[in-house]
């Protein structure tokens, strides 16, 4: 009989399904990875930009004429560009001027759950999709419509 030392079809298929198996993982932990720190960097961009405009616009006392037009004019942000989301997003002020809101429309829902239960420190008050996210609930919906507004003082 004669003694063979190759591998059996068996053996080559049961090894790519694991190694399969181990890739498909690591791809999934890498966007994991990737999604966690594209959302802190943008909490970290949201609190720069309530600092810059509360620097920009405190001795003025009010926030009157907020805007992102306005803050990449007097050099507080340098483009248009939301730090998550969509193109739609804008920064207002109050009917008082006494506050401002940082508005980021158009999130997925993992980004919108993500913003609604982590309060920032500088945000006085977060709205999701028009509700104030004090009881619980996130409100966010599973499309890609929501919209999450800072309300800062």
């Amino acid at each position: 009989m004669k003694n063979e030392s190759g591998r059996s079809l068996i053996e080559l298929i049961g090894t790519m399904a694991i190694a399969g198996i181990i890739t498909a993982s690591s791809v999934h932990m890498y966007h994991a990875i990737r999604h966690s720190h594209i959302r802190k960097m943008a909490d970290i961009q949201l609190e720069q930009i309530a600092n810059d405009t509360k620097l920009l616009f405190g001795m003025r006392g009010n926030y009157d004429g907020v805007s992102v037009e306005y803050l990449i004019k007097a050099g507080a942000l340098k483009s248009d560009i939301p730090p998550i989301g969509d193109k739609g997003w804008n920064i207002t002020s109050s009917y008082d001027g006494l506050s401002f809101s940082i508005n980021l429309m158009n999130l997925n829902n993992g980004d919108c759950e993500y913003f609604a239960y982590v309060k920032p420190d500088w945000a006085k008050i977060i709205l999701v999709n028009g509700y104030e996210m004090s009881d619980g609930i996130s409100h966010c919906t599973t499309n890609a419509m929501n919209q999450i507004s800072f309300i800062v003082e």
